[in-house]
């Protein structure tokens, strides 16, 4: 039995947006550690399952298709995203903590 994944991706540090957080992601655990190919140094696992991340637009539909399939699964909880506001102006206050 296969244990798989649900969660919501979160943003690269690479991406200014967060256009590709918006969705739900199940995805399998790995069954097989990766290993080295001996003659081209990519790693790579005996499993196929590692390869397969579904997206589903609400948790409700991916946990409904994990149930659907038999599947043990595990909803990890999303991070509340926390905004701090800040002013250009705060970078020339004289009184700026250093």
């Amino acid at each position: 039995m296969a244990l798989a994944r649900i969660y919501q991706p979160v943003k690269t540090a690479m991406q200014s947006g967060r256009a590709k957080t918006r969705y739900w992601v199940l995805d399998y655990e790995p069954a097989t550690q990766r290993r080295p190919d001996p003659l081209m140094g990519w790693s790579s696992a005996g499993d196929t399952l590692n390869q397969v991340q579904l997206r589903f637009e609400t948790l409700e539909e991916a946990v409904a298709f994990a149930q659907k399939r038999g599947l043990d699964y595990a909803v990890i909880p999303t991070q509340q995203r926390h905004f701090k506001p800040k002013s250009y102006a705060e970078n020339f206050r004289y009184d700026r903590p250093r």
